[in-house]
């Protein structure tokens, strides 16, 4: 019996533990941290030994497979170690496509991944495919894959994801966008990381589709210089395309084997440049899924969007309160402060991972009137912008950070939340910050 071991015992390694089990290995779950109560009664339920606290390396180094969650760095002494022996050291969603015939939609890109997925997913399910949706959002890809029987996945991926895939080829990848984003991680290279999220089209084949921004740079720089084997579909907010989509007459159209899809941008559900970019890539990759255009439609206009992504919270007093806790990079807060319409207390703040803020400072100058610093480290934020606002000041407490905002806010303005940053200094996830922005903002 081969010995599959993971490294990780939360979300994707205890899908991937089950589905191991599922499919004949001897499984050892090893986690260097804690792990969750919910994850442990998962592997006791189903009898698959597991440690915490510590990695039993000896044991460890005998495995014939290795499954690495996402958050362990390819650097981490075990892994080097693991790879020096010639053991296969892979991915979640590696390991859990073996063993689907599923049909795969791949979304990928340093910002608008999640919304795209999500929105792509809406429009497939209404249109009636039997689909799941997985990958860096929802339920483990591998667990689904244990439990489920669907016909399609659309996936989020990361590129902490793709760097551990070996065979993975969606028949439709999806790139949003790319800027720089986890050059910690990528020897503050931001090559190494383009070349990272260019590995979702590592092994499609010529009856494959790679959707792409066709206003990005480096998207177009990388495609200029490198092979895609996939057929090309571009959309576009600049150019008018033949094939792709793009604006005519302030209204989106896709254009798919001389199809034709238009769409009031008004009547999108969700607001920006952005949204209308992930718009266009949600709806041509349904067109290819043969949904109709009536379902398209109606899903662009009722589409609720992500939690955490420009979301509204309250308004009281007049103010806006709105929750972007998901923008952990410059590029994501940069569109963040874009949608802004009224002068705005923007709280920035986190674990820097190589930020240059000073794309930032057009739309500072011209929408923010306040700033509150949220992390420990704050001095490379105020380098950048003090004496730009009239008012900027720190704090290391989330509900301290809400009622300084309330304070400074004034009827008719906002006040955003949109980090630009990681929030492990002072929280376990975005997702755990915007929880508590909206907690704290319910309280006021």
């Amino acid at each position: 019996m081969k010995r599959l071991v993971i490294l990780g015992g939360g979300e994707s390694g205890v899908g991937t533990a089950v589905l191991g089990q599922q499919k004949g290995y001897s499984v050892f779950v090893s986690d260097y941290g804690e792990i969750k109560q919910e994850y442990k009664d998962v592997l006791l339920k189903n009898k698959i030994e597991f440690e915490f606290g510590k990695h039993s390396k000896k044991r460890i180094l005998k495995a014939d497979l290795v499954m690495k969650s996402p958050g362990i760095t390819d650097a981490a002494p075990l892994v080097v170690d693991l790879r020096e022996r010639a053991v296969p050291v892979i991915s979640e969603i590696e390991f859990a496509s073996r063993y689907t015939d599923a049909r795969i939609l791949g979304v990928t890109g340093s910002n608008g991944k999640t919304t795209t997925t999500m929105w792509l997913y809406h429009i497939l399910k209404k249109a009636g495919l039997n689909i799941g949706m997985a990958g860096n959002i929802g339920d483990s890809f591998a667990m689904q894959v244990a439990t489920k029987n669907y016909d399609h996945y659309v996936l989020e991926l990361s590129s902490f994801q793709l760097d551990g895939i070996v065979d993975f080829a969606p028949h439709i990848a999806i790139i949003t966008n790319i800027s720089p984003d986890h050059l910690d991680r990528y020897e503050y290279k931001y090559e190494n990381y383009i070349a990272s999220k260019f590995l979702i089209t590592k092994n499609q084949t010529e009856n494959d589709f790679l959707i792409y921004d066709a206003d990005d740079v480096e998207i177009q720089k990388w495609l200029k210089s490198h092979t895609v084997k996939a057929q090309l579909i571009p959309f576009s907010l600049t150019e008018e395309l033949e094939l792709g989509a793009s604006i005519k007459d302030k209204k989106i159209q896709t254009i798919l084997n001389k199809e034709i899809i238009t769409m009031d941008i008004s009547k999108l559900a969700v607001k920006g440049k952005h949204n209308t970019k992930n718009a266009m890539a949600s709806s041509l990759a349904a067109q290819m899924m043969k949904a109709r255009k009536q379902v398209i439609k109606e899903s662009l206009e009722d589409f609720e969007g992500a939690e955490h992504r420009l979301e509204k919270v309250l308004k009281i007093n007049g103010v806006e309160y709105i929750n972007d806790s998901k923008a952990t990079n410059v590029n994501a807060t940069f569109y963040a402060l874009e949608c802004m319409e009224t002068p705005t207390v923007w709280i920035v703040g986190g674990v820097d991972k190589g930020n240059d803020y000073l794309d930032l400072m057009p739309l500072v100058r011209e929408k923010v009137k306040a700033i509150i610093c949220l992390g420990v480290e704050n001095s490379k934020i105020i380098h950048t912008f003090d004496g730009v606002v009239d008012m900027l000041i720190e704090t290391t407490d989330v509900n301290e950070a809400v009622k300084l905002a309330y304070r400074l806010a004034s009827k008719g303005e906002a006040v955003l939340l949109s980090p630009a940053c990681a929030s492990f200094d002072l929280f376990e996830s975005y997702e755990d910050r915007g929880r508590q922005f909206k907690n704290a903002v319910r309280h006021l």
